[in-house]
């Protein structure tokens, strides 16, 4: 099967789940100057955490598809799996920001981004796996120690919540702050082709 449908329908429930987020921002009741911004100061600081996490996702995600040729229906159903606990994104952020990041919400929070980072690796490697050991995913993909280490930081991350809360928060920042910049080695890829992604 062709990928653009995937590419096109993952695009557009990313931009969803953003246009929620941003409207959960809460506008200040009453003032006109900037303490009156200081009561949203919760929720600016969950959206804007959630919208970094959401916009790494959409970006190593289309640079994933973009060393793909083709795809199968364990891939879309994958796809959907991954596209299912991001849309819950919106939720935890707002949980967490309406509670100023109490424990159980940022635990919360936190389970979530788990499942995000498990159903995304769980989407990398069924699209290897149907491309074949040989393919250039399937050499991506061989040492994913980015991966890995992102599940294990938000295992740590959701369980200290419990007790710090602040702590779990700085540990989602860290991954958020290791995913920034997209996974060079599809970035090398892309370049030795002497293709831009953005040229699709």
């Amino acid at each position: 099967m062709k990928k653009g449908r995937l590419e096109a329908f993952s695009d557009g429930v990313i931009a969803i789940i953003i246009t929620i987020m941003v409207l959960e921002l809460k506008v200040p009741e009453h003032g006109d100057d900037l303490k009156a911004l200081i009561p949203t100061l919760p929720f600016f600081l969950s959206y804007l955490l959630s919208f970094v996490n959401v916009g790494i996702y959409w970006n190593n995600h289309h640079h994933m598809l973009y060393v793909v040729n083709s795809i199968t229906g364990g891939v879309l159903w994958a796809n959907l799996n991954f596209l299912f606990w991001l849309s819950l994104i919106p939720v935890g952020t707002e949980w967490m920001a309406n509670n100023h990041f109490a424990a159980i919400p940022t635990a919360v929070y936190g389970v979530i981004l788990i499942m995000c980072a498990v159903s995304y690796i769980l989407l990398a490697y069924i699209l290897a796996s149907h491309c074949g050991k040989n393919s250039e995913l399937a050499q991506i993909l061989d040492k994913d120690w980015k991966g890995k280490l992102s599940v294990a930081i938000y295992i740590i991350g959701a369980i200290s919540a419990l007790w710090y809360p602040y702590v779990a928060c700085a540990l989602y920042v860290v991954v958020a702050c290791i995913w920034f910049i997209p996974d060079r080695r599809i970035e090398k890829k892309i370049i030795h082709k002497g293709i831009s992604p953005t040229e699709e």
